[in-house]
């Protein structure tokens, strides 16, 4: 699966068609060509080479109201091919099985026995036989929360204790199958901008919470990232200069006061016994004072780092993802507490979904990023 720069040609310009069908379908040609801003004769010339090649087909008529021959609207075979979508994590893998628009057919977790690439790629090579055991995927996206280079070598996963790895070539090669890999963080994001609640907006932003806080932004409706995305940089965007420390030595830092160990340490020093993270929440819910206010001293936080989010990038959805959105659930109060603390008061807050907290997404995620690589290939190989 190619992903370097490739020269311009007829297929570039047939591709927001492919995607807004594939994003949108079945769509009338009408709808398709207001939403891209296109003239019926320039979307006729751009949508013949995917109707010829297959990419698109007409799946019946639509009628309007108005005067004249009904249209025949156009979309994806969504079942026609299949993707692996992984979510990497410390102790275990999540694999999933999804159409086209990344919805899954089947899913499978197996831990992690060992951390080193080798047994990793492995036991995500086994995995993907269990669940494509009856359709060949066309790619496989992995999702890791790490810093990674052109969607093929993770460069630093220190939960894994990895540097320099070429994950991509190492599971294409144990797989057959056409690989990438991004951040988990992005993934979700991307997966969220094609098919998610953020598929209407020209400007959304992600938090995710749990081991880590991670951000994702769409600005002006492309994914917005950069060679140190992947980095955690908003784990140190400061929120509460009277706050704990974090392990790097800031004070208050997001890290220090949303990440799921933090909370879970912080209660367990309160009340003198451990305690993880769920339990930390559910004595929050039963009005336990220590963690109470731990958990709400979190959620203004969170409020805080949301109202930063709007005042700089006037987002149109906020989404809270990852394993600890219970926090944003627990502290809801005392999130807008945090919003109304940095935001005018005359600012429209945009509305926020917190989403399940399950791996189902971060698989979506993964996958998207192979459906997109898939389409990009197939125009460029169906106009060579």
């Amino acid at each position: 699966m190619p992903t370097k720069q490739r020269a311009w040609s007829s297929a570039d310009a047939s591709l927001p068609v492919a995607i807004e069908v594939l994003r949108r379908g079945p769509i009338s040609r009408a709808e398709l060509a207001r939403r891209l801003q296109l003239t019926r004769g320039s979307l006729s010339r751009l949508s013949a080479p995917l109707l010829q090649s297959g990419i698109l087909r007409e799946v019946g008529e639509h009628n309007d109201g108005r005067v004249g021959r009904p249209t025949q609207l156009l979309d994806v075979d969504a079942d026609a091919s299949t993707f692996v979508g992984i979510k990497l994590r410390e102790n275990e893998v999540i694999v999933a099985l999804t159409n086209l628009r990344g919805h899954i057919l089947r899913s499978n977790t197996a831990a992690l026995t060992a951390g080193d690439p080798e047994s990793v790629v492995a036991i995500i090579a086994e995995q993907v036989r269990v669940v494509a055991a009856e359709t060949p995927p066309s790619a496989i996206g992995i999702g890791i929360g790490a810093l990674i280079r052109d969607r093929a070598d993770v460069v630093s996963a220190p939960f894994l204790g990895w540097r320099d790895v070429p994950l991509a070539r190492l599971v294409s090669d144990a797989t057959g199958i056409p690989t990438l890999i991004d951040n988990d963080v992005l993934a979700f994001t991307e997966y969220e901008h094609w098919f998610g609640e953020g598929r209407d907006d020209e400007r959304f932003a992600v938090v995710s919470l749990g081991s880590g806080t991670g951000f994702g932004l769409v600005a002006n409706g492309a994914l917005v990232t950069a060679s140190d995305y992947g980095i955690g940089l908003v784990g140190h965007w400061p929120l509460d200069p009277a706050g704990p420390m974090c392990p790097d030595g800031h004070r208050g830092c997001a890290m220090s006061l949303l990440d799921s160990d933090s909370v879970a340490r912080r209660t367990s020093d309160a009340l003198g016994r451990p305690v993880d993270y769920e339990t930390t929440l559910q004595l929050a819910r039963e009005g336990q004072p220590a963690a109470r206010r731990i958990v709400d001293e979190a959620g203004r936080g969170l409020g805080r780092l949301l109202a930063a989010i709007c005042n700089l990038t006037l987002p149109q959805h906020l989404i809270i993802a990852g394993e600890g959105v219970g926090l944003a659930r627990v502290a809801w109060d005392a999130i807008h507490e945090g919003i109304r603390a940095d935001r005018d008061p005359r600012a429209i807050t945009p509305p926020i979904v917190i989403t399940s907290g399950d791996n189902a997404g971060w698989c979506r995620g993964a996958a998207a990023l192979a459906i997109q690589a898939y389409v990009q290939g197939r125009l460029h190989d169906t106009s060579a």
